[in-house]
């Protein structure tokens, strides 16, 4: 084994050592903080005290059980465990950014903190009540975004170097499905029929299909084979397919009539006009695989550079690289929107590239803010989508595009 091959493997125990206990961490530390806002600083009788205290510890437990279920239990025991943690873990999230925002303001406000005294247990029980009512109603809504199912997103976008032959070219992108443990094939069909409804002349997958082993999944993405268009469906791995085991999946989605573009390219050609289709590995692959990373220069090498050119690249960071190098158009997923309110706002923190369309100079990206969810069962102000990007020439009225930058 070389030297560099080792530091790879040592980043990647390092890395799967530190994301388990950052997860952990949040996990106790934010199940303790429940407790104490809403049973100790509440000061509950006997019996509502052990039914809150007994619901918060079993909520952990389902989170710390949903991980180890995917890997070990077919998708329909699995799901028992699965959609009432994926639950929790909507409602934990709100009524923690629901507890941590009103003691902010608290503070702001310079009220003491809940103390043993009787005035602070009835502001502690009327900052629970609140809390807890916003909670429920986030998750409420959350849900029905998410039992909604994907909107359709038409958006129209203007390419200097397009071609006049090739106005009108239209990409149906599917992003960050997720199908597992909760999203199963009863999902993937509907999301075929859509998409397939819209009758594109091609269709971009771009990552994130799965969660769960090929074994355990491969009924699940069955309906995924009945996706077609004329000029093929394309598929580029994203972070969860790695985590899923990325080779056995891009074998099964080669099966099913995709076309993985593994840091490559192709030609399309239509019309008589032509562009080049380039795809590369997740932005993160390195971290997870000895054998496979994001390299845009591999895709784009060699090629005719008076064509434009689409990039597939699951995560939107990889757009720094692409624009540079130039890509005209690069279609990513990965984000989510954010999923839940106020998340955005943390993801911002890691991309400046959240949702929806963004220039940069002469390149242009499009950030879909995914087919299904991850993680709490719940979409609130990010509704999942089905995005058909028509791509115009310049020829076209360019004061029909807009930017927005942000979803």
């Amino acid at each position: 084994m070389t030297r560099s091959a080792t530091l790879r493997d040592v980043r990647r125990v390092v890395f799967v050592i530190a994301f388990i206990g950052v997860i952990l961490s949040v996990l106790v530390g934010g199940h303790a903080y429940l407790t104490d806002k809403l049973v100790v600083a509440t000061d509950l009788p006997g019996s509502a005290r052990a039914i809150v205290a007994g619901l918060i510890a079993t909520g952990a437990v389902l989170l710390v059980m949903q991980p180890l279920s995917e890997r070990t239990m077919p998708p329909q025991v699995g799901r028992w465990i699965a959609w009432p943690a994926s639950l929790w873990m909507g409602a934990a999230f709100s009524l923690l950014i629901g507890f941590l925002a009103t003691d902010l303001l608290r503070a702001l406000m310079g009220a003491a903190f809940p103390g043993a005294d009787e005035a602070s247990v009835a502001a502690a029980r009327w900052q629970a009540l609140l809390v807890v009512g916003l909670a429920a109603g986030a998750v409420s809504r959350g849900w029905w975004e998410v039992r909604r199912g994907p909107a359709l997103t038409r958006r129209e976008i203007h390419l200097a170097r397009w071609p006049a032959a090739l106005d009108g070219f239209r990409i149906v992108q599917i992003s960050d499905v997720h199908i597992g443990p909760i999203l199963d094939r009863r999902f993937a069909a509907a999301v075929t029929e859509q998409v397939n409804a819209l009758a594109p002349d091609l269709i971009a997958v771009t990552g994130d299909l799965v969660d769960g082993d090929v074994r355990r999944l491969a009924l699940e993405v069955a309906p995924f084979a009945a996706l077609h268009a004329p000029h093929g469906v394309w598929f580029v791995t994203g972070n969860h397919d790695y985590y899923s085991g990325a080779d056995a999946w891009v074998a099964r989605v080669r099966r099913l009539g995709m076309t993985p573009l593994r840091n490559e390219r192709v030609r399309i050609e239509h019309h008589g006009a032509a562009f080049d289709l380039a795809g590369v590995e997740d932005h993160h692959a390195h971290l997870v695989s000895s054998a496979w990373r994001a390299d845009v220069a591999a895709a784009l090498a060699g090629r005719d550079t008076t064509l434009p050119v689409i990039l597939l690249a699951h995560d939107p960071l990889t757009f720094k690289e692409a624009a540079p190098a130039g890509v005209d158009l690069q279609l990513s997923g990965h984000t989510h929107g954010g999923q839940i309110w106020p998340f955005k706002y943390v993801v911002r923190l890691s991309t400046p590239y959240v949702a929806g369309h963004y220039r940069v100079g002469g390149a242009q990206l499009f950030v879909s803010r995914g087919t299904g969810f991850w993680g709490p069962a719940m979409r609130l102000f990010a509704p999942a989508e089905i995005v058909e990007l028509t791509l115009r020439s310049p020829d076209e009225a360019f004061t029909t595009e807009t930017s927005d930058g942000g979803g």
